[in-house]
Parts: C-alpha cells; sequence; structure tokens
C-alpha cells in the first residue's frame, strides 16, 4: 500500500486533499494510506524513512516547506516531495531539495490526480521485481527490469538481457504467469516482450531494445492496447 503524508497548516486543505486520495482510489482503485500534519515541526518529530510521497505546503507559519524538506532529505532520500504552493516561484526552488514537482493553490482534482499519478509512475519504476531461472543445474536472480523479450524454443525458452543472452528448460505460458501484472505482453504466440524495453512500433514490427521483433496479427491489438496503457500510466 502507498503511504501519503499531507503536511498543511490549513485544515480545509488537509481535509480538501485527503478527499482527493479517496476519490482518486474510487476512480482507480488504487489504496492508499494517508497521515495527516498541520505543520512542518510536527512531520519532522521523530522522522524516519516511512512515506512514500508527501504532499507538503511551501507556505506554512511555524516552519516554511522548503526549509521541512530540508531537513526531511537529511533522513529520507527516497521519498517523493510534490510541494503545494500560492506562488510557483518559491516551488522552483523545490528542485535544489529534489522535489518531484508541485501544483498551485486553490488546488483542483485533476491537477492533484496528475502528480499523484506521476509520483505513482516513479514509485513502480523503482519497484523491482524478480524472476528465479534455472541455469546450468542451478538457480539464479533475473532483474525482468533488465529483459527485453523472451523468446519460445520449443520445451525451452531463451532469455534476451540487457548483460547476457542465455536459454533454461521451460514453457513462455510459465514465465508469462510469473511475470502477470509486470509490463510484459505478447507481440505474437512466440515472443513475450518487456514494454519498458519498447522504443517504438513501425506498422508490423515492434523495436524492442536493440531487437525488431514482428507483431502478429492475431496479437496485434491487445499488444498496442497494452503498450498504450503502459505509456499512459505508469510508463509517465
Amino acid at each position: 500500500m502507498t503511504r501519503i503524508a499531507i503536511v498543511e497548516d490549513e485544515a480545509a486543505v488537509r481535509e480538501q486533499l485527503a478527499g482527493y486520495v479517496q476519490r482518486y482510489t474510487r476512480q482507480y482503485g488504487t489504496p492508499f494510506e494517508v497521515t495527516e500534519f498541520a505543520d512542518g515541526m510536527e512531520i519532522l518529530e521523530d522522522y524516519r524513512p516511512q512515506f512514500d510521497i508527501i504532499f507538503l505546503d511551501v507556505e506554512m507559519k511555524h516552519l516554511d516547506g522548503m526549509e521541512t524538506a530540508r531537513r526531511i532529505r537529511e533522513r529520507d532520500g527516497g521519498v517523493l516531495i510534490v510541494f503545494i504552493t500560492n506562488m510557483a516561484q518559491y516551488a522552483i526552488r523545490g528542485y535544489a531539495v529534489g522535489a518531484l514537482d508541485y501544483v498551485l493553490k486553490p488546488v483542483p482534482y485533476f491537477a492533484f490526480s496528475q502528480q499523484l499519478q506521476k509520483a505513482l509512475g516513479q514509485l513502480e519504476k523503482r519497484e523491482r521485481h524478480y524472476l528465479a531461472v534455472a541455469v546450468d543445474g542451478g538457480m539464479r536472480r533475473l532483474d525482468a527490469a533488465e529483459i527485453y523479450y523472451l523468446e519460445s524454443e520449443g520445451h525451452k525458452v531463451h532469455f534476451y538481457t540487457e548483460k547476457e543472452d542465455f536459454v533454461v528448460p521451460g514453457t513462455l505460458k510459465n514465465y508469462e504467469e510469473k511475470l502477470v501484472g509486470r509490463a510484459f505482453a505478447r507481440c505474437n504466440s512466440g515472443y513475450l516482450v518487456n514494454l519498458a524495453q519498447v522504443s517504438g512500433v513501425q506498422q508490423d514490427m515492434v523495436q524492442v531494445g536493440p531487437y525488431t521483433l514482428q507483431i502478429s496479427r492475431p496479437r496485434r491489438k491487445a499488444f498496442m492496447a497494452g503498450l498504450a496503457d503502459y505509456i499512459g500510466g505508469a510508463g509517465q
């Protein structure tokens, strides 16, 4: 579950942003755990890396958002920070503390949801999914992000990856099941493609890293739909 902190000294705005998160969940089904803070000092008290995303007001009475973010960064280099501000020029300074972006007050739902989607995309890119692959009488741990594509070769599967190519016993269907929920799709019956490695599509050919693969007519519609979903969602 994605953990969100909302740091805002105006109670009405805090309530509004928390409501936007709930609305996003209703719209997309993404679950969140939301914690609210009334000022920068409150979130900094006993701060430890526990949040994925922080929506942080820039103009607060006790400790402004920029200083809050600077202190958070001293303890947490990974959390995504999105500033909430009345003035864009303040938010530009946020890049010095590694802010992801900013949204202007009064905050409309659409702008908030776009920033939330962007942050979720960044979090998904960070995630690593490893496959246990049987090789040479043993096992190896393979980062799925490094795969260009898998090719069916009878009762074997050929792995084409960023580091090396190798063949293992098994079926493409078996590895497809292991990669359910990840950005992989078949461009034809024999190839399972990592959509994150796709650089372009030209007619019935797809460029996957250094490889050019054919898109079959029966698979084309589903493959292009999967690619469009990836580019428009987590792949942003």
